[in-house]
């Protein structure tokens, strides 16, 4: 009963933290997996930076986020991958439920962006599907919900982008798992292999990131190499 009581006060605790529209505005500014110092985070939240330091303070210790000192300055970034799939996941419940859905993002954020470090939008929706479809993803360990293992042919196919999956699977996070899309409604693939894909596509230059938001442009080799190597078609606004 104490152990109810106690995971009770602690999500009170950090839905209380995130139901603050200053401090979600700060945490949804970070989805992009920049971080941000707490000057940039005042104006982005429009407080003052007493009021950003209160509640950078107070996001911190819900441990939502985490602070890097760099000389003078404190650079703030989500507290990792579950706080982002935690914030997706609020996204996709605060846009309610239709019995059509149809979606109300802007059309370059809906075509591709990132979630915290994966793909995400209707480019990380459509490779999840061709994924499936080409029997890369296998079900995870038993009693994993939602999450992914790779097949023989997946694990090639993997392999050959160039991702080092011994070291991908070493890294202290979920290996690969189904990550709700806020503007699609169906599921990226997320954990550490989503965010190695991203890293491919960043370094191969198949994908630009925006100075200044989460969107991600497709690049005409990126539509290129989406077509040869997994066979699929992607239109030049990437929706």
């Amino acid at each position: 009963m104490n152990v109810a009581r106690h995971a009770d006060a602690e999500v009170s605790r950090i839905a209380a933290a995130i139901g603050e529209p200053a401090r979600a505005r700060m945490l949804y500014c970070l989805m992009d997996g920049h971080a941000r110092t707490s000057t940039e985070l005042a104006v982005i939240a429009d407080v003052s930076p007493s009021t950003a330091s209160v509640h950078l303070n107070r996001l911190k210790t819900a441990r939502l986020v985490k602070v890097l000192v760099r000389g003078k300055h404190r650079f703030y970034s989500l507290d990792g991958s579950e706080v982002a799939g935690v914030l997706e996941g609020l996204s996709v419940l605060a846009g309610g439920y239709r019995d059509k859905f149809v979606p109300g993002t802007p059309t370059r954020l809906r075509a591709a962006r990132t979630c915290y470090d994966h793909l995400a939008g209707t480019l990380g929706v459509s490779l999840h599907d061709r994924f499936k479809e080409l029997g890369w993803l296998s079900a995870g360990p038993k009693g994993a919900d939602h999450a992914y293992d790779l097949s023989a042919d997946g694990t090639q196919a993997f392999e050959a982008l160039g991702i080092d999956l011994e070291a991908t699977r070493r890294l202290r996070r979920r290996f690969a798992c189904a990550c709700l899309d806020w503007s699609e409604r169906r599921p990226h693939v997320g954990g550490a292999l989503g965010a190695a894909l991203l890293k491919i596509a960043l370094k191969r230059k198949w994908v630009v990131q925006d100075l200044d938001s989460r969107a991600l442009g497709v690049t005409s080799l990126g539509r290129r190499e989406m077509r040869t190597r997994f066979g699929l078609a992607i239109a030049a606004n990437g929706v």
